[in-house]
């Protein structure tokens, strides 16, 4: 749906029409059904999206379908509305489904952190370069699922004891209990980092900082 939508704000924005305003305010009514039933029970998703949502795509359609009547065949708002159409059944999928989303928008920001850290992964530099990068970031991963820093997690998992009871030397305010169930299920996988020398394991680390933050970390 928001690349649906995307299609005609961008014409929109380069050159506003009564088309493109009424088909932003169409979307946009679609998207203030979703705040209100946003974190709601899945069915209770379904059962609104049925009610008011339906009618609205419904209308849409017939909207578009009428108003490429009136267009150019080689016209962008008519590039840009086909989109939708030829799209059709992926759009309103999400009113038959409560746990969908009406886009994936949410999935697009859980992968944006691969696509910053997708140039470091050409310079894995050899296999067990490239295993040693996938331990960081599934150390990351698992402290982020589980509510954990992943810089206090880090910090404590690289500190001399390696362990829960390390936590007080490296001045972190994880708790103890929660830190070590997630060191006992990640260090077997983060074992071959241990080998690394001190720089090469900065750096790596600086890389898992970076890519997770999406910017530099600072020195």
């Amino acid at each position: 749906m928001a690349h649906a939508r995307r299609k005609l704000h961008d014409l929109h924005a380069v050159r506003p029409s009564p088309i493109t305003s009424e088909a932003l305010e169409r979307f946009g009514a679609l998207y203030r059904i979703e705040e209100h039933i946003r974190g709601k029970p899945p069915e209770e998703r379904q059962r609104v999206r049925q009610e008011k949502a339906v009618p609205l795509l419904d209308d849409m359609k017939r909207w578009f379908e009428a108003t490429l009547l009136t267009l150019s065949a080689k016209s962008d708002t008519t590039k840009a509305i086909q989109y939708s159409l030829n799209r059709w059944p992926a759009l309103v999928y999400y009113c038959g489904d409560g746990l969908a989303e009406i886009d994936n928008l949410i999935a697009e920001r859980a992968l944006r952190g691969v696509a910053i850290g997708r140039r470091n992964f050409l310079f894995a530099g050899a296999d067990s370069g490239g295993e040693r990068a996938a331990a960081m970031y599934s150390l990351i991963g698992s402290a982020r699922l589980n509510g954990v820093d992943p810089e206090a997690y880090r910090t404590a998992y690289f500190c001399p004891s390696s362990s829960a009871s390390g936590l007080a030397s490296c001045g972190q305010s994880v708790p103890a209990a929660q830190l070590a169930r997630l060191l006992s299920t990640t260090v077997s996988s983060c074992r071959s980092t241990s080998r690394m020398t001190r720089p090469t394991r900065e750096r790596r680390v600086r890389t898992a900082w970076t890519t997770y933050h999406g910017r530099v970390r600072p020195a």
